[in-house]
């Protein structure tokens, strides 16, 4: 591969916000939970936040990686994304990064995008004084584990991941 991947943040102009709009369905089928993708493009352009806007609702951005340009291909599409949010660790007094989704098209795959997108994010926490870099993957998900402990990630067994949503949550918000 000659040439260097680009990665930026991604803007709600162009083309580049169509492949975002597209990934949440590929990534969620990819995870076994299609019936549970809920975005669209108003959602997604009422909920990210973009380089030079105010942050919105957690300050979510999206980073896209695209192949080297090419003569033939001079603005190509990207292949791949980082959705991730700023986050703070009382115990280290120290900001963060959760990656929330990392994606990249199975055509893509095996050309090193995923790890250069997780070596974006982790300057992306360096830059900002932060102190780590974390995320959760399904248990399944064995090839995607295995990249992540080859990248130098562990698993944090000591800890079981809480959600609460729907009815549950109204419930908690009226005060049960």
């Amino acid at each position: 591969m000659s040439g260097q991947p680009t990665i930026r943040l991604a803007t709600p102009e162009g083309k580049y916000f169509l492949f975002q709009r597209r990934m949440p369905p590929e990534l969620a089928d990819y995870e076994k939970a299609l019936h549970e993708v809920e975005a669209t493009h108003e959602s997604l352009l009422a909920t990210l936040s973009f380089p030079d806007t105010p942050p919105k609702r957690g300050s979510v951005y999206t980073a896209l990686i695209s192949p080297p340009a090419t003569p033939e291909n001079p603005t190509p599409k990207p292949v791949g994304m980082a959705l991730f949010f700023y986050n703070y660790s009382t115990w280290r007094a120290a900001p963060g990064i959760y990656l929330e989704d990392l994606y990249v098209q199975p055509s893509a795959r095996g050309n090193g995008y995923g790890f250069k997108l997780l070596k974006y994010l982790a300057a992306k926490v360096l830059e900002i004084k932060g102190r780590r870099l974390e995320w959760s993957v399904l248990k399944w998900n064995e090839p995607s584990i295995k990249f992540y402990e080859q990248v130098g990630a562990k698993a944090m067994d000591e800890w079981t991941k809480m959600m609460m949503e729907g009815p549950a949550l109204n419930k908690l918000a009226e005060g049960l």
